[in-house]
């Protein structure tokens, strides 16, 4: 895919990496970051989704944008494009975890072996390879902020989800863990834990069945995309001196990740 890597502007600014970026809290968070001035890196499998929103994002503020589109589950190409960034895109500032998905409802007994590989090879393979790509960079340099989109699905199993909430477990251990490795440096690790959230997670999840993701926002308010953007942004803002560790953030009628009171 080729692309102008020359800036907009002579200095860059701030940069911000997020993987899942075409389309529900990860393009929340693109649209956020970018109305405050940072330069971003968007990944995600799909060009024409990444290069719309670019192209949204480019017209509405002066901000730089390169596009990363890989599967995040391929480390092969998900090294070269980090090797490869072009000298301006190479000092990430802020990394975004947000690639995940949760794929079925069916007990743990009666699943598919595809449905539970794709699910951790995305959810916490795939986000172990990407901070460990980028992370040592950071560590050099003495400066950065690693963000992970867990779930609320992570601290309790319910019914249909057990693979999934146990990827989000794996999340919020690899996070506290991350956390615990840089002690002694200046970076920061923050866990956002989001609730019942209308994004396409829910149309995912279904294998494309709208009327049944549908259901699932039925009778309550859930959050949105651009929710839980402002609090991956209010993470990354905070004084240097705070590290916002883990935030959980649930619609008013939720109470866990199985309990909701629905009108």
């Amino acid at each position: 895919m080729q692309q102008d890597y020359t800036p907009k502007n002579k200095t860059m600014s701030k940069i911000v990496f997020i993987t899942g970026a075409s389309s529900g809290i990860g393009a929340a968070c693109a649209r956020k970051f970018a109305k405050e001035g940072y330069s971003l890196l968007l990944n995600a499998r799909s060009v024409d989704k990444l290069q719309t929103l670019k192209t949204e994002l480019e017209n509405a503020y002066n901000t730089d944008i390169l596009l990363l589109p890989f599967d995040v589950r391929d480390r092969e190409a998900a090294a070269k494009a980090l090797a490869t960034l072009p000298e301006q895109y190479q000092s990430i500032d802020i990394l975004v975890n947000n690639a995940g998905l949760a794929l079925g409802m069916d007990k743990e007994y009666e699943g598919t072996e595809e449905n539970y590989d794709t699910m951790i090879d995305t959810n916490i393979t795939a986000l172990l390879m990407i901070t460990r790509l980028v992370v040592p960079s950071m560590v050099k340099r003495g400066k950065g902020h690693i963000i992970n989109i867990g779930s609320v699905a992570g601290d309790a199993a319910y019914p249909g989800g057990s693979v999934y909430c146990a990827t989000k477990a794996a999340v919020k251990v690899l996070s506290d863990g991350l956390r615990i490795d840089l002690v002694d440096t200046p970076l920061r690790v923050t866990n956002v834990k989001p609730g019942l959230v209308e994004t396409n997670f829910s149309v995912t999840r279904f294998a494309g069945d709208k009327e049944r993701a549908d259901k699932v926002y039925q009778g309550i308010k859930p959050l949105t995309g651009e929710d839980i953007a402002e609090v991956v942004y209010f993470a990354a803002s905070a004084p240097e001196h705070v590290q916002i560790a883990e935030v959980l953030v649930l619609a008013t009628h939720q109470a866990s990740g199985s309990l909701l009171y629905r009108n």
